[in-house]
């Protein structure tokens, strides 16, 4: 069961985070909340001691901090902040963690460059109309930056301490 929980867990508020932001151009609150609730419960069942899991909360509070700022500049939405803190718990104090920033900056580039190039083109016009690109065809709609952060968590996730703990469990070792 708790295999399964880390699973899917994490997996679908990336996806849910993704496709909310293309939709609504918002990452809800309770996204947030749910990542690190369920680490909150789950870590202390795969053996985690406290100092460990004390690392992972710095972790979250450490890229809360880098986000607070670049929200308070206007440099990054505040759905878009709060989903990277809570997400960074789940990765910890580890390589994993700047992978997924690296991956998170890469993706979020690229995001940026196509939705420039979209919004500029012909296409946009007729775009406009349809419910789920029309935030995506707006020229003054800022980027939906949970995108590049729900695929770079999900390219990521497999990499995370939690994530390898339950594949070696599933695998008897």
């Amino acid at each position: 069961m708790l295999e399964a929980a880390i699973f899917v867990i994490f997996p679908f508020c990336m996806v849910f985070a993704a496709v909310s932001d293309i939709l609504s151009m918002t990452i809800a609150n309770r996204v947030s909340l749910i990542l690190l609730g369920a680490f909150a419960v789950i870590a202390p069942f795969t053996g985690m001691d406290w100092a460990q899991f004390g690392l992972h909360m710095a972790a979250g509070a450490l890229v809360l901090s880098v986000t607070f700022v670049l929200f308070a500049v206007g440099g990054m939405g505040g759905g878009d902040a709060k989903l990277m803190a809570a997400t960074a718990v789940w990765f910890g104090l580890s390589v994993a963690l700047v992978q997924y920033l690296v991956f998170a900056a890469i993706f979020g580039g690229v995001l940026t460059l196509a939705l420039i190039y979209f919004r500029n083109s012909p296409l946009a016009h007729f775009a406009g109309g349809n419910a789920l690109l029309q935030h995506l065809a707006n020229g003054k709609a800022g980027i939906p930056y949970g995108i590049a952060l729900g695929i770079a968590g999900l390219v990521s996730y497999p990499e995370t301490p939690i994530m390898q703990w339950a594949v070696a469990r599933l695998a008897g070792g």
